[in-house]
């Protein structure tokens, strides 16, 4: 069974209508060797143009023999099968009669079931109309279930410590859980793994969520751009206002900037508008910009806008405040360039890679600033 999911408006990634079915094909073909009587036809989804397949089955010999050259354990994979293999598709319109379906034993084939995960045709035009899958899908948990493309690349943004053996260990605990109390589950099972393997004198390291400081990456002082931190409660530490020296930027989460004061104008990155108090309706500037698993393009498309949002005020000597949803700021030093002549700008940094409004701030400063932090008008 294999899992993956597409962009908006396809059902099925390629994965799954090409890759999969011409690699079922070709072990097939490969396990021939070994097997009498064994099915190596080419078992594509039926929107494949037949142009299409006869341009792969002419191929289908070449990768084959490329299989057998590279050195493969075929005959290891020929002993495992009883039958050849064929894939099958799944997705969200998908009708399947449980009282019709054949016990698997009857079955002439080994199934490779593809479930897509993708939105539904509906959900997709909901998005299209301005209404984010994610938000029609929102529960009440931390987390909801909407599937995110790629996800699996970057587990350690999710899995909070959670290996694959310990998973499968505890997969029936996770699942009965509930939404409400998967993450207290997966807490407790690494946090009892952990302990047991330094118990028995192993590599037991404590797990750290979203760790928000990080050392400086490198040993220079900053020469022009310093961050100044204004702590608006007086109590928390992530509640404050971040300003990047003296150009009149400030970093800072939505809930701080709706309180903020000493604000000329705010630039909200969140995807949520926020009520502030300024002087006139067009010192304020909502651009919904959703992180990049939800839409790789959203920041991309909504940079000039905040670019030229940000020229407008900061040209006329007004103070701009960026939020975003995960304003947090952490102190990291960045070079603007590699040769030794140019200075270092010490900017506020979110190290969960959640802070969009970081994003915007860079192309702020590299837009609107000179090497020296130095408003210029050269972009005119």
């Amino acid at each position: 069974m294999i899992v993956d999911s597409t962009r908006r408006g396809k059902r099925f990634p390629d994965s799954m209508s090409r890759t999969i079915p011409i690699w079922t094909c070709v072990l097939n073909r490969a396990i021939r060797d070994f097997k009498n009587d064994w099915d190596c036809s080419l078992n594509l989804p039926l929107w494949i143009p037949q142009t299409e397949k006869a341009s792969i089955e002419n191929r289908l010999d070449e990768w084959t023999q490329r299989l057998k050259d590279s050195g493969a354990d075929i005959a290891s994979i020929a002993a495992c099968l009883r039958k050849p293999l064929r894939p099958l598709w799944i997705s969200h319109k998908t009708v399947i009669w449980l009282n019709e379906v054949p016990h698997h034993d009857s079955w002439d084939f080994t199934p490779i079931i593809l479930i897509s995960a993708s939105a539904s045709a509906s959900a997709s035009a909901s998005s299209s109309s301005g209404v984010s899958v994610s938000q029609q899908h929102r529960t009440t948990s931390e987390f909801s279930w909407n599937y995110i493309p790629g996800a699996g690349d970057d587990e350690e943004s999710w899995a909070r410590g959670l290996t694959p053996v310990l998973f499968w260990n505890h997969v029936y605990d996770i699942i009965n859980a509930g939404p409400h109390l998967c993450n207290h589950m997966v807490a407790d099972i690494v946090e009892k793994s952990r302990v047991n393997r330094a118990y028995r004198g192993e590599n037991a390291p404590q797990i750290t969520l979203k760790p928000t400081t990080s050392p400086s990456l490198s040993h220079q002082e900053p020469l022009c751009l310093s961050t100044n931190t204004a702590d608006i409660s007086g109590t928390h530490h992530e509640l404050r206002i971040t300003w990047l020296g003296s150009t009149n930027v400030a970093l800072a989460s939505s809930q701080i900037a709706a309180d903020a004061v000493d604000i000329d104008c705010v630039l909200n990155c969140d995807r949520d508008s926020i009520s502030v108090s300024l002087p006139s309706t067009e010192a304020y500037l909502h651009l919904p910009i959703l992180g990049s698993k939800f839409d790789r393009f959203s920041l991309l498309n909504n940079l000039p806008s905040a670019v030229r949002f940000a020229k407008l005020n900061l040209s006329q000597g007004k103070r701009l405040l960026v939020c975003c949803h995960n304003g947090k700021a952490s102190q990291l030093e960045y070079p603007l360039s590699i040769y030794e002549d140019i200075p270092w700008i010490l900017i506020a940094a979110d190290f969960s890679g959640e802070d969009i409004s970081v994003c915007v701030c860079l192309a702020i400063l590299m837009s609107l600033f000179d090497e020296k932090g130095n408003l210029t008008h050269k972009f005119a």
